[in-house]
Parts: structure tokens; sequence; C-alpha cells
């Protein structure tokens, strides 16, 4: 891997902010980006993660702030051009272009210093030496290395359209990981990517000596790569806050803070509910006229009934000056509790088969309380097995026996009803705001955590879990990993989260 070109940070960020029409994405955020440094941007979907990427790339417009760079730039985005005429060869010589110049001026500066020209063992220095910080000699290979590594097209003839949307990304990313830019910009890298493509991405990022930013729902490789956590989900003043020590220093920062954040807001939520009685009792008092003793002279009734009136006003006033500042935290899961039947069998499959989608035989008995992970490779028939668990789909052989409610969770979103909206918001999924859009107005993020709530209502004593963590935030997946440990409800899950399959290796197993 070519070393750095320079010795200073890479990137330099002050008082960034980002607005998207009168909506703030980012305020006020500042950091550097040094060679050899993984710094990963983390949020809600829709809270300006790629917003900020193009913004560091140069191109989208700050708000304010201001933006430095050193050294060269390369970005790899999750949208690509689909009408790219370009081949296969084409874009690698573009990724390597710089490579290749310097390899032409060494050229040039070897012949001239062949023939004695003036100055010409300086120019050859100086060409040597990008030569070599470049690794220009081997950029080519690397970038071979990277396409068949990934998965990639090695075809250099074959035209870029030709190429499905996964292939034409894998072909951009081996260019830039094989390449020998300063600063690399990746909008969720692992996506396209099997297991072995994951473990070369992993491994040549952390090898690499320039400077990394990369915006990525991926547990796992956030665990494994990153060193800071630009993190722009929601923060009692509004202000990004940036965690050292990697992921592990993120969630524990993070759960720290808002945990602060719950506490000062209910302190200043009881601090007004006190006042707010406060005030009715006075009120009560003037409202009833307050009478003194019998006796009690007309100056000093006046006077008593004066201060009724201020300590009145001195109320409202206190009300008024205690509004509460902190704002409402952000939601957190409130998983429900799920029903439990100890030792009861319910579910069971024997001997089941699907032509052409899972054609090896498969038995399993799901007891209350177990917890079960279905792994494969793609197209193993693992989808194909939990729809048959869940009465979706028939089996060519076989027999499925069900006890007890089921909760499925598939990947493609489910029609929706109030009470799927009510459900979302009691388990903290969805805001009052959100649960009142219209669902067209609806991102991913936010029909997966419906798909979720639909899931979970009702008390199922099973759950049936395909790709749970697809388009969830990775605070919100953690939450969800741990309410799955715990709950006494049976879960059955689908997944190539590698941080799930992680979190869950002492789950049993059925391995297609």
């Amino acid at each position: 891997m070519p070393s750095s070109t320079h010795s200073f940070a890479h990137l330099s960020v002050r008082h960034l902010s980002l607005n998207r029409g009168a909506r703030t994405l980012v305020h006020d955020l500042s950091f550097t980006a040094n060679p050899g440094e993984v710094i990963a941007i983390l949020g809600e979907n829709g809270r300006g993660k790629t917003s900020l990427l193009h913004a560091l790339a140069g191109k989208l417009a700050p708000t304010a702030g201001e933006i430095t760079r050193h050294g060269s730039l390369a970005i790899a985005e999750q949208q690509l051009d689909l009408t790219d005429t370009r081949t296969v060869g084409e874009t690698v010589s573009l990724a390597i272009r710089p490579s290749l110049e310097a390899l032409e001026a060494f050229e040039r500066a070897t012949t001239a210093l062949s023939a004695g020209a003036p100055h010409s063992a300086e120019d050859f220095a100086t060409a040597l030496d990008l030569v070599e910080k470049l690794d220009a000699w081997d950029a080519e290979r690397r970038v071979r290395i990277a396409l068949e590594a990934l998965g990639a097209e090695q075809d250099f003839t074959t035209e870029m359209a030709q190429l499905s949307v996964g292939q034409r990304y894998r072909v951009r990313l081996a260019c830039l990981l094989g390449g020998s830019d300063d600063l690399l910009l990746l909008d969720e890298p692992s996506n396209h990517l099997d297991h072995s493509g994951l473990e070369f991405l992993t491994a040549s990022l952390r090898q690499r000596g320039g400077a990394v930013l990369l915006v990525s729902h991926d547990r796992a490789l956030l665990a494994d790569v990153a060193d800071t956590i630009i993190d722009l989900d929601p923060t009692p003043d509004g202000l990004p806050r940036i965690y050292g020590d990697g992921y592990a220093g993120y969630r524990a920062g993070r759960t720290a803070m808002l945990a602060r954040w719950e506490q000062d807001h209910a302190a200043e939520k009881s601090r007004k509910v006190e006042l707010e009685q406060s005030l009715a009792k006075a009120q009560s008092k003037l409202q009833a006229g307050w009478r003194p003793p019998k006796g009690t002279g007309k100056h000093t009734r006046a006077t008593r009934s004066d201060g009724v009136v201020q300590m009145v006003h001195r109320r409202q006033e206190e009300l008024a000056a205690h509004a509460v500042k902190v704002p409402e935290p952000p939601l957190e899961l409130a998983f429900p509790e799920l029903p439990a039947r100890p030792g009861a069998k319910l579910l069971s499959a024997t001997h089941i088969t699907v032509a052409g989608r899972l054609d090896t035989p498969v038995s399993l008995t799901v007891r209350s309380g177990e917890k079960w992970v279905i792994t494969g490779p793609n197209g193993a028939g693992k989808t194909t097995l939990l729809k048959v668990l869940a009465g979706e789909l028939e089996p060519d052989q076989g027999q499925v026996s069900r006890s007890g409610k089921l909760g499925v969770l598939s990947q493609e979103s489910a029609h929706h009803s109030g009470e799927a909206l009510r459900a979302a918001r009691r388990f903290g999924l969805l805001s009052r705001e959100e649960s009142q859009r219209p669902l067209r107005e609806l991102s991913m993020g936010q029909l997966r955590r419906l798909d979720l709530a639909d899931a979970l209502a009702g008390d199922p004593g099973v759950l049936l879990l395909d790709e749970p963590t697809n388009h969830l935030s990775a605070r919100l997946v953690d939450e969800l990993t741990t309410a799955l440990q715990h709950t006494r409800a049976a879960v059955v899950v689908v997944s190539h989260d590698r941080q799930l399959l992680r979190d869950t290796a002492g789950w049993r197993r059925v391995e297609l």
C-alpha cells in the first residue's frame, strides 16, 4: 500500500454548518482527518451523513464554515452513473492516473539524465521520489488484486454500463482501494460485498496510509476499522459529537450522554410541574377570596390581600422563566414483554424442501425461549426457509406444525394498519410526528421500524426475523440485539450482519 504523500492533516473542517432548506443538517462541526486515520460518520437516515460527505468532497457548498483539503481525494458514492460508457480498463486507468503520470514523468527524467540535460539530476530525483511515494510501479497490480478480492469484473474490455449495480460499485471500490489518494471518502462501502470482499475491505482500510472518512451502518466494519466517530444524531445542544476510541468509545459515550440528557430533561419537567402546582394553589387562594381572622384590621387585611396577588404574580414569573430548555431526548426502543411457555414446542419443521429454492431437507424444532440463527451463502434458501416456517410458503415435501402466535419481519415492507402505527409509537420506534405522516413520506428506515413494530405487536411467542438490521441505524440495532437476547419469546433470525452474527454466537444454528 503506498504511503501518504503528506505528513500533515489531509482534511481540516472548522465550524461547518449544512442546511437543507429551513432544516439544519449539521451545525458547527470541527475536526481534522490525519494520515492513517479512519473516521466514521454515523446517524439515523436523513441526518445528513451523505450531504456531509459531499461537502467534504467539494460537491456541496457548506452553509457556513471552512473546509481545507491537502493532497488528492477520491469518493465512492452509493449512486453511480448508469450511462457510463467507459470500459473497466478505462475506469482503472482513470483511477490510477497519478501513478501513470508519475511513471511517464520518471521515464522522461531518466531519458534526460542519460542525455546529460541541464538540471536532469534534480528532475530525476524528484520524479523518483514521487514514483516511490505513490508506489506507482505496482498501481495496476494493486487494483487487479482488489478487483479479484471484491469479486468484481476483471475483464478490462467490458463496458461499465453492461455491469450490474453491484458489479459497478465493486469495480469503483477496487479502483479506490488500489489507488494512492491521500483522502478517501466512502459511502456505505460494505454494500454489495460478500464475506471475503468485506474481509479485504477491512484489511485495506486498516493498512491505508491516507485518511479515510466513511458512512456506514455496518457495525462490524465500524468496530474493526474506525478510530474516530462523528455522531450526527440528536444531542441536547444540537451540536454533533465526536468520540475517540472507535466504535466502543462511541457506544459508551453516546449511552452516557443519553442518560444525562434524560435525567436533565426529567428534572426540568419535574421542576415545571412543581411550579405549576404552586401557581395553581396561589390562584386558588386568590379566587376563593382570602379572608383574614376576625379582629384583623383593615390595613392588615389589605396588605395580606396584596401579598396573595404578588405571590400569584411571582409564581407566574417563575413558571415563565422555567420553560423546559432541555429538548426531549430521542426515542429509545421499548421492547415489549413477550409471552413464554417454558418447555413448549412452538414451531416444528420435518424434512422440508422447496424445489429450486431449498433443495436440501431441513428439520428443526423451536421451543419457547430458544434463540436460533439461520446462516448460509446467498441462494442457499434462508429466506425461503423462514417463509415456510411463517406459513407464507408451502413446502413441496415435509411438514410444519405451529403452536402459538408468530411475529414475522420480512425483507419486503408490509401493508400497515393503524395498530402498527400505534405500536411503533408505543415501542419507541416512531415519534408522534413521524407516525402522523403519510406512509409515502416515510424513509426506508422509518418504514423498517414500522415493519418491526408490526412484528412485535400482538404478543407473539415466536419472532421470525429476516435481515432485521436492514435500514436501521447502528444505535437501534444495538438496542434491538440486546432486546432479542433477553426476550422470553423464541427468536429465529436470518442475517448477513457480521456484528449480529458475532453477538449471537451462542445461539442455536441452522447452516444451509
